[in-house]
């Protein structure tokens, strides 16, 4: 394992006003996103959608990497180059979402375990091969009631760590995420006493299957209360709940934190992540690594239709740049209201 390469990779990932998008929509979700502006998922829209993406003038500016789909690491650019060499050539790295999501955990009804580990050492090595330099697990948490369990918190943290230890071996950054939802109705509190014991969980696993963690990064919930709570929590108050479990479960020697956007809006996780880096320093690099918050304007500017491209593609380039402003707290409605 080279320890080295690792290192500066998952530091190179979290660089000074840089985060990563998430681009790894298995086929279904894919789907759903594009059934969403009525663009039928075929293979050939998929690949227009994602070289949509990629190919965004000045992007590299705020994205310091790209998470892809098994497709889409496999497939090119309409020129013939493979998207993982177009990436590299921008100076943004290519990762890959290596997990097989989440199926039901025989026993404990509403919970899940996230799929993947069989075959998993020869899937990493392929990915290596094709240009990855860092992948993406998935772990999902939810709260309910009497849930989660620690049976749950265990399996899914012995998951995570086992392939950070594989990822790692193949000289792959790993990206280690366990999601709390925020579906329920639970209070802020809540989630952040959920957020704890997983992340607790999480990192005894790591620690047991010798991850060496300045050569990984974390992709956790933000702390915010359920979308059905009646209580929403202000911004600050979230950053606040948000910093404050971090600082009691995650080691120091993390190089960073790349946040996930969940269910919020576009502008809600930039808020969030801004009033996090207003706090001043911390022990590790507060980041992003957005899906939903990054593309959503996007879609609705796109609509499957070529002319539509450049202004997509403002869209997303302002959005990439919102959230590179909040990665030093200074994004501000100034900054959210420039020319998209």
């Amino acid at each position: 394992m080279d320890t080295q390469t690792l290192i500066s990779t998952a530091r190179d990932l979290v660089t000074e006003g840089k985060g990563i998008l998430a681009a790894d929509e298995s086929s279904g979700t894919i789907k759903r996103r594009l059934d969403s502006i009525n663009v039928p998922s075929t293979e050939d829209n998929r690949r227009a959608y994602r070289e949509l993406l990629f190919t965004t003038p000045g992007i590299e500016a705020f994205i310091s990497g790209i998470i892809l789909y098994d497709e889409t690491l496999r497939q090119h650019a309409k020129d013939g180059t493979p998207f993982a060499r177009l990436l590299e050539q921008r100076g943004i790295m290519p990762g890959i979402k290596v997990d097989k999501g989440t199926s039901a955990l025989t026993g404990f009804p509403g919970e899940t375990i996230t799929e993947g580990l069989d075959g998993l050492r020869e899937r990493l090595a392929e990915y290596r091969t094709l240009g990855a330099r860092f992948a993406k697990w998935r772990a999902v948490i939810t709260i309910g009631e009497a849930m989660p369990t620690a049976y749950c918190l265990a399996a899914n943290a012995h998951a995570l760590a086992r392939y950070a230890a594989l990822s790692q071996e193949a000289g792959l950054v790993p990206i280690v995420e366990p999601e709390v939802l925020m579906d329920g109705d639970n209070t802020l509190a809540r989630c952040e006493e959920v957020t704890e014991a997983t992340l607790h969980e999480v990192f005894a696993q790591l620690h047991a299957h010798r991850v060496l963690l300045d050569g990984m990064l974390l992709k956790p919930n933000m702390v915010i209360a359920g979308k059905k709570c009646p209580q929403q929590a202000s911004v600050d108050a979230v950053a606040e709940a948000t910093v404050r479990c971090f600082r009691k479960t995650i080691p120091a020697a993390m190089p960073g934190i790349v946040f996930l956007s969940g269910g919020q809006s576009a502008k809600q996780a930039t808020e969030h992540l801004n009033a996090m880096n207003a706090m001043g320093e911390q022990p590790w690099t507060l980041s992003f690594s957005y899906g939903r918050a990054l593309q959503g304007p996007v879609l609705e500017s796109w609509l499957g239709n070529p002319a539509n491209v450049a202004t997509a593609q403002q869209c997303f380039y302002h959005r990439a740049k919102c959230n590179g402003a909040a990665r030093y707290g200074k994004y501000s409605s100034a900054v959210e209201a420039g020319v998209a």
